[in-house]
């Protein structure tokens, strides 16, 4: 069982970044997948989440507006479209085969707690 985050980087605020979710090892159209973010120091914050089947999201208040997520089974992956990156963005991104807790509209099934690694998303002022 495996996530794989990818796409962090350094950009300015405005600007745009895409993390992927690249899953292996398990039923990826059986479960939701969910974004996270953590800021040395600080409490792990839900992003964003999707069901298993794309059909229902969930966006923090603080991203809403801002960050799309999708995915495509066939490939087995999710990403994150991150748009009007602000320096309050910058942090560890992960992803993780659940939704936050927050996230009540979302169906998804538990018994499976794999994380990614985490991507580095840094937002220049």
């Amino acid at each position: 069982v495996q996530l794989q985050a990818s796409g962090g980087g350094l950009v300015q605020t405005g600007g745009s970044l895409r993390l992927s979710c690249a899953a292996s090892g398990f039923r990826f159209n059986y479960y939701a997948i969910g974004w996270f973010r953590q800021v040395p120091g600080k409490e792990r914050e839900g992003v964003s989440c999707i069901s298993s089947s794309g059909g229902s999201t969930f966006y923090a208040d603080s991203v809403k507006g801002r960050f799309t997520i999708s995915r495509d089974n066939a490939k087995n992956t999710v990403y994150l479209q991150m748009n009007s990156l602000e320096p309050e963005d910058t942090a560890v991104y992960y992803c993780a085969s659940r939704c936050p807790a927050q996230a009540t509209a979302v169906p998804w099934l538990a018994g499976l707690d794999a994380w990614g690694q985490g991507t580095l998303v840094t937002v220049s002022s």
